[in-house]
C-alpha cells in the first residue's frame, strides 16, 4: 500500500508542477495584457471628446445644419467618451494580446503547426482591422445618408451619444468578425472537418447565409445587410482558395514525418507503465 501511495504521489507531482507553473505563467501574460491596455489607455484619455467627435464625423456630416447629437443621461457627456476610450485602447491594443496568447499557446506546438499558425494570427488582426475600416469609411456614410434621408417631415434627427456609441461599435466588432471568414475557412480544411471541394459545393448555401448574417448583424435596411454579406461572400471564397495551400504544407508535412520515430510511436501499456514505476522507485531507493 506504501509503494502505491508513494507511486500516485510521484504521479501527483509530476502532473500538477506543470499545471501550476502554467498558470503562473497565464497570470504574468494577463498582467502584461491589462497593463499595456490600461498605458494605451491613459494615453488617449485626454483626447476622449475629440476620438467621440471624429468617431461621430460619417453621421454629422449628414444631419441638417440646426441639428446636433444629444445627452439623455446626466452622466452621459462624460461616461460615453470614456467609453469609446476604453474600446479603443483594447482595440489598439489587439496584436500585443494576441502574441501574448501565441506565446502561451506556441511551445505546445509542433514545429509545423507553429509555421502555419503564425500566418492565421497574423491575417486574422489585419482582417478585423479591415473589417473596422470597411465599416467606418465605407458602411458608415451610406447607412448614416440612408437614415437621415428618410425621416419624415416635421422629424427632427437628433441622436443620443449613448445609443450612437452602442451602434457603432455593434457594427464594428460584426464587420470585424465578418472578415474573419477566410481564417475560419482555412481552419475547418486544417483541421479536416471540411475539405475544399465540399465547400465549393455549398457556396449557394453560404451565400444564403451571408446575407442571413448580414439581417442580423445590420440594421434593417438593403443597403448595409448587402455591404457585409457580399464581402463575406467574397471573403469565404478567398478563404476556399487559400485553404489549398495550407492542404499542400500538411500533406508535405505528413510525407516528411512518416518515417520519423513519431510515426511509430506506441503508447506505453498499464501493465509497462507499471513496470517503469517500479524501476524508477528502485532506482530512487538505491
Amino acid at each position: 500500500m506504501t509503494k502505491k501511495n508513494n507511486k500516485d504521489s510521484a504521479l501527483s507531482d509530476d502532473t500538477e508542477q506543470p499545471l501550476i507553473y502554467h498558470l503562473i505563467e497565464l497570470r504574468d501574460r494577463l498582467l502584461r495584457v491589462v497593463l499595456v491596455v490600461g498605458v494605451v489607455f491613459i494615453a488617449l484619455v485626454p483626447f476622449s471628446n475629440t476620438l467621440f467627435s471624429v468617431l461621430s464625423g460619417p453621421l454629422m456630416a449628414h444631419m441638417p445644419d440646426d441639428s446636433s447629437m444629444i445627452a439623455i443621461e446626466v452622466a452621459s457627456p462624460f461616461l460615453i467618451p470614456f467609453k469609446l476610450t476604453l474600446f479603443l485602447a483594447l482595440f489598439i491594443s489587439i496584436p500585443y494580446v494576441l502574441y501574448q496568447l501565441w506565446s502561451f499557446v506556441a511551445p505546445g506546438l509542433y514545429k509545423h503547426e507553429r509555421r502555419l499558425a503564425v500566418p492565421l494570427l497574423v491575417s486574422s488582426t489585419v482582417l478585423f482591422y479591415a473589417g473596422a475600416a470597411f465599416a467606418y469609411f465605407v458602411v458608415f456614410p451610406l447607412v448614416f445618408a440612408f437614415f437621415t434621408g428618410t425621416a419624415p417631415e416635421g422629424v427632427a434627427v437628433m441622436t443620443d451619444i449613448s445609443r450612437y456609441l452602442d451602434f457603432v461599435l455593434t457594427l464594428f466588432f460584426a464587420f470585424g468578425a465578418a472578415f474573419e471568414v477566410p481564417v475560419f475557412t482555412v481552419l475547418l480544411v486544417w483541421t479536416g472537418m471540411a475539405t475544399q471541394e465540399g465547400l465549393r459545393e455549398k457556396r449557394p448555401y453560404v451565400i444564403v447565409g451571408a446575407f442571413v448574417i448580414g439581417m442580423l448583424l445590420t440594421p434593417p435596411d438593403v443597403i448595409s445587410q448587402t455591404l457585409l454579406a457580399v464581402p463575406v461572400w467574397l471573403l469565404f471564397e478567398l478563404g476556399v482558395y487559400f485553404s489549398g495551400w495550407f492542404i499542400k504544407q500538411r500533406e508535405e508535412v505528413s510525407e516528411s514525418t512518416g518515417n520519423s520515430s513519431l510515426a511509430h510511436y506506441k503508447p506505453m501499456s498499464d501493465s509497462e507503465m507499471e513496470a517503469e514505476l517500479d524501476r524508477t522507485d528502485k532506482e530512487d531507493k538505491s
